[in-house]
């Protein structure tokens, strides 16, 4: 099934003061407050704060894994609360790319049994071609494909999770802290890979690291749950900073 384009004026991703809490009464907790953001197509952004400021929340939310309390979350130009969880699964497999620190990739399967899984639960053809040009794409060999994930490196698996993400052609992609458990320089070489693989795709990074932003258009700092400020073509340095005096901000309200 080919994907219905979304129009060129429509961000693919769009919140509309949206609230989510868990919980009812005194004992409620609410993760968001209001939160307005849009995030444009083709447009690489860091979603940032410490934790507990709601950035995962954000980030569930947007993709409709979990419904926001109040407000709207638009979707690839569908509004997520008028479609029905069949229908968000339908719009998740066709439009949306996944990338977790987790990763996810199922260890029976090979390498591009991986890589090729959306498209399967899709009941889309998959061609051999197709799994080799997504792999292709993050700096995956032929024989690295026949491999189980377990016998590759951490850096390698991760660039497993892109490709797969990546192989539907997807409008968006989300990931949560996807370099969380790499060390430094093999996390700058897989985020140079998704900025540059994903070219023309909408990125959206929940992070705690201020040097995933070296890749990003784009910084948006939450605190409490609401948007702290937005940093446009940001500066890691300062990027820090912001984020340390979030931290000492929250330190404070909790002493």
């Amino acid at each position: 099934m080919l994907k219905e384009a979304a129009p060129a004026a429509v961000a693919p991703v769009v919140l509309d003061n949206v609230t989510k809490r868990y919980g009812r009464g005194r004992g409620a907790v609410t993760a968001l407050d209001g939160v307005s953001l849009s995030f444009t197509a083709g447009s690489f952004t860091a979603v940032l704060g410490v934790s507990g400021s709601g950035k995962s929340t954000l980030l569930q939310c947007a993709a409709g894994l979990e419904r926001s309390s109040s407000g709207t979350v638009r979707l690839c130009g569908k509004e997520l609360s008028r479609l029905s969880h069949r229908q968000q699964a339908v719009l998740r497999r066709q439009r949306v790319g996944f990338v977790f620190q987790e990763l996810n990739l199922l260890p029976e399967l090979t390498v591009a049994e991986n890589i090729a899984l959306p498209l399967r639960l899709d009941r889309r053809p998959v061609s051999g071609v197709d799994i080799e040009r997504a792999a292709s794409r993050v700096g995956l060999s032929g024989a690295q494909l026949r491999r189980r994930p377990a016998e590759l490196s951490g850096g390698q698996q991760q660039r497993v999770a892109i490709a797969r993400a990546l192989i539907t052609s997807p409008d968006v992609i989300f990931a949560d802290e996807p370099t969380g458990a790499l060390d430094p320089h093999t996390a700058a070489g897989v985020l140079r890979l998704l900025r540059e693989a994903a070219d023309g795709t909408t990125v959206v990074i929940v992070t705690h690291d201020p040097q995933v932003t070296r890749f990003c258009d784009r910084a948006v700092f939450l605190y409490a749950g609401r948007v702290d400020q937005v940093l446009p073509y940001p500066e890691p340095a300062m990027v820090a900073r912001l984020v340390e005096e979030l931290g000492e901000r929250a330190d404070g309200g909790r002493g």
